[in-house]
């Protein structure tokens, strides 16, 4: 019995001598920079560990997050409600498919955008909302002036505002991304952004093909 405790208490100083003796773990350097990519034709910016933690998109929403938002729920609508005409005013299929493809993108992000502000108990904007200094809005004119055209006339009328409205919307994006702090906010904004960006390109094709 006492042959196998020397056997057994040597066993484990050789194996704490093992132990010991490894080398410690590799870790990661927290004084590392962090290389943060640029938003679409910007450059990547180099970060240090505390401008990269401050960097990084909260759960938690601001006054920069909630205006976006609610901005946002009546800059689409009046797209929308500029799209719904296209079906029956609209020469140009183009300009059909592409009114229609505005409505299916648009029309589930306002769904998205009125969830989420019930969710920070805040209000949803009612659809005739006041937009006054909103960018790329139409105003009551120009609206007027769609609603009377048709053919090829509301085609590049159409086209011309819509133009517009998306320039505004992707002016908006900046300003949220530069000022806001939720992450799903964040997430929204760069899709609007990427997005109505190709639509830009595709529409000053189609309007200078008329």
């Amino acid at each position: 019995m006492r042959v196998a405790l020397i056997v057994v208490m040597g066993v484990g100083v050789a194996l704490s001598g093992c132990t010991s003796a490894k080398e410690p773990p590799p870790r990661a350097d927290s004084t590392a920079p962090v290389i943060a990519p640029g938003r679409p034709g910007e450059d990547a910016k180099t970060l240090s560990p505390a401008e990269a933690a401050t960097a990084v998109p909260s759960p938690t929403a601001n006054a920069a997050d909630i205006r976006f938002m609610q901005d946002m729920v009546v800059h689409h609508r009046q797209a929308l409600d500029m799209s719904l005409l296209a079906p029956t005013r609209a020469a140009s299929e183009k300009v059909k498919g592409l009114a229609s493809r505005i409505k299916d993108a648009q029309g589930p992000e306002i769904q998205y955008m009125s969830t989420w502000l019930q969710e920070q108990g805040q209000k949803v904007p009612e659809h005739h909302a006041q937009h006054q200094g909103m960018p790329g809005m139409a105003t009551p004119l120009q609206l007027e002036q769609l609603k009377a055209a048709t053919g090829k006339a509301f085609d590049k009328l159409y086209l011309e505002l819509m133009i517009n409205h998306h320039q505004g919307a992707i002016k908006m994006t900046g300003q949220v991304l530069t000022g806001g702090t939720h992450i799903r906010v964040e997430e929204l904004a760069n899709d609007i952004g990427v997005g109505q960006t190709a639509e830009i390109r595709r529409m000053r094709e189609m309007l200078a093909g008329l």
